[in-house]
């Protein structure tokens, strides 16, 4: 008799939870028309004595009793659980969440989410702790320079947070767990897919425009999730040329009938090595590094070494290398020459970084071609300038190839020339570069 009654209890306890996400879902769908198909997509399943809300990046698992006691007190609960989790799928929080420090992007995630479930300021995702948790986000926000989770996560590995204020984080806005992030790429929909509803709920917002719903913090996250990342050891390559060294090639050399010719015919071999094979390789190059104010020192100093020690691995470099290392601002502050390691590892030592002015590119490309006029490079082909953007671009395209990287996507900065590569490189690559040369 008793079974009986705990039978039913949790029958009506799972009924009321089903209600409860039931109308989380419709309040979501009237009043976040752009999320209609993510949120069709989202799978939300019941799954009772876990005590908690688990996220594995594609499905939401919810406790039906710990459901239903948190809406007695907030009635907003359930549609702020659904949206929390939905926007972790749509910002694809959980993709690379292995490669992260996990106490820090949980946390990051956490909040970027909420920042903008906050922003939309909807009426039924209301929950008693949100002006606590608006006037904190104002303040991070100015530290951290942003609320999108990668912002966040680079603050807080530079200025890591208290036990006390990554407890009150926790309380104000952890929702779900991601305990089954680690399995994101296992998972249906897949991370392309969500890709996919990502760009089209960037597009359907401007459809939207009309809501009275502020949508500068989506965007934004948005932005940062759909931003494509790109391998710098593989980008480095476009600026390799042909070049020629003395060695067999073995992809066309055939050994079987060269010493055929060798064993029945004396000292007459069928078919002569070929001796000269074309290889990838660095010739003249130039790195500009942009020593204006905003550019900090160390990070400068740390893409510097990445780019070197990317083009100095083996078959990378002729015999005899030639880098000029060119610092500036409004003008060429110091042109540093590199002929092999020795002089890199000098410079780096005892080098200075001078500048830190504002900035114009134009006179780094003046300087270039006053080289090339008195024979400093005999085969130019590449030029990185590493930069935050913030200049003036030359007007005419140059006879070499040309790379603007930048450590940000800010979509102030003035826009780079087309005949010129655009990359962004994650400041948190040459932060793991640094982090592994001092480890080794």
């Amino acid at each position: 008799m008793e079974s009986d009654k705990s039978a039913d209890t949790k029958q009506q306890i799972r009924g009321i939870a089903g209600q409860i996400m039931g109308l989380a879902h419709d309040g979501l769908l009237m009043n976040l028309r752009f999320l209609d198909v993510a949120l069709s997509k989202l799978s939300v399943v019941c799954r009772e004595g876990t005590g908690a809300y688990l996220y594995d990046g594609g499905c939401l698992y919810y406790d039906p009793a710990l459901l239903v006691r948190q809406y007695r007190d907030a009635r907003g609960c359930g549609a702020r659980l659904l949206l929390h989790t939905l926007l972790h799928c749509v910002f694809s929080h959980g993709l690379g969440a292995q490669q992260m420090e996990r106490q820090y992007w949980d946390l990051a995630t956490d909040i970027a989410v909420e920042s903008v479930i906050l922003e939309l300021s909807l009426p039924l995702t209301a929950m008693p702790q949100d002006d606590e948790l608006k006037s904190r986000l104002e303040i991070l926000k100015k530290q951290a320079g942003g609320l999108t989770a990668e912002k966040l996560y680079r603050h807080f590995r530079i200025e890591e947070p208290s036990e006390k204020a990554k407890k009150d984080w926790y309380r104000l806005c952890h929702y779900d767990e991601h305990i089954y992030w680690d399995r994101r790429e296992e998972l249906i929909p897949s991370a392309e897919q969500w890709r996919k509803l990502s760009e089209r709920i960037r597009a359907d917002l401007k459809s939207f425009s009309k809501d009275k719903n502020n949508a500068e913090s989506i965007e934004e996250n948005l932005r940062e999730a759909l931003r494509e990342r790109y391998d710098y050891t593989d980008f480095l390559k476009r600026f390799m040329v042909m070049g020629e060294s003395i060695r067999v090639s073995d992809d066309e050399f055939d050994y079987i009938y060269y010493t055929y010719g060798l064993s029945n015919y004396g000292n007459m071999p069928l078919v002569e090595p070929l001796e000269y094979k074309e290889d990838r390789k660095i010739r003249d190059f130039v790195i500009a590094l942009d020593t204006s104010a905003s550019c900090r020192g160390e990070i400068v100093q740390t893409f510097l070494q990445k780019t070197y020690h990317i083009m100095r691995q083996r078959e990378s470099f002729f015999t005899k290398i030639n880098v000029h290392i060119l610092q500036c601002d409004s003008e060429v502050r110091q042109d540093t020459k590199i002929n092999g390691q020795e002089d890199f590892d000098a410079f780096m030592e005892k080098g200075k970084l001078t500048g830190f002015g504002s900035t114009d590119f134009r006179p780094v490309f003046d300087y270039v071609e006053k080289l090339r006029d008195e024979g400093e490079f005999t085969d130019l082909k590449g030029l990185i300038y590493f930069t935050d953007g913030y200049g003036v671009y030359p007007e005419y395209m140059p006879d070499y190839d040309v790379a603007f990287v930048f450590l940000q996507d800010d979509e102030n900065a003035p826009k780079v020339p087309p005949w010129a590569i655009r990359l962004v490189l994650e400041e948190d690559e040459i932060e793991n570069f640094a982090e592994e040369k001092q480890s080794h």
